[in-house]
């Protein structure tokens, strides 16, 4: 347990999400607690991320994650391992949820080169619905700079991805941008 590499979770404190400054004391190391100085509150090493809360071994929700982000269907990982399948769902929207935190941190702080940026859409057929998956990378780097997800293929969903896109970094000038066949875009005669 190492408390400089924590911080204060209490949003209404005036160390939150500061790190290393001597703030945080190790509260009881059986529990893995840690507690604030300056509010007095305390928090779990997991507070913040995929494993909070989480009552199985660690080794066993990152294998499970680590099947799912391969591919591997939800059924086979409950016979697998004896899960129930509502268990897998939370960890896995837990574990979504903490790498559109991470994404939003690091890639759409501002700080990406974008250079080259190609984007295209998918529709994807779920149960009794259609949806449009819009998605865009840096081509360079191939860093994958968002998505956006809508019932329709229209103006908003490309508005929505070129906002996302936006954020990662800034254009210095932009030399060309084509859609094609999109009610976006209106049909040449």
């Amino acid at each position: 347990m190492d408390p400089h590499k924590q911080f204060c979770h209490n949003k209404g404190c005036r160390a939150y999400g500061r790190k290393g400054e001597g703030h945080v004391l190790i509260h009881s190391q059986k529990e893995r607690r840690y507690r604030c100085k300056r509010c007095g509150r305390t928090f779990t090493e997991t507070k913040g991320t995929a494993l909070y809360r989480i009552h199985k071994p660690k080794w066993l929700v990152i294998a499970v994650l680590t099947l799912l982000a391969y591919g591997c269907p939800v059924q086979a990982i409950v016979a697998a391992f004896g899960l129930e399948e509502r268990t897998v769902a939370r960890w896995q929207r837990e574990a979504g949820f903490q790498c559109r935190l991470l994404h939003e941190h690091l890639v759409e702080a501002g700080r990406v080169l974008l250079l080259q940026v190609q984007a295209d859409e998918i529709r994807v057929k779920a149960v009794g619905a259609i949806y449009w998956l819009a998605s865009a990378l840096e081509v360079r780097s191939r860093l994958w700079l968002g998505g956006v997800v809508s019932a329709h293929r229209d103006r908003e969903l490309i508005r929505g991805l070129l906002w996302r896109v936006r954020a990662c970094g800034s254009v210095e000038k932009v030399l060309l941008v084509t859609a094609t066949g999109s009610q976006a875009t209106p049909a040449r005669p």
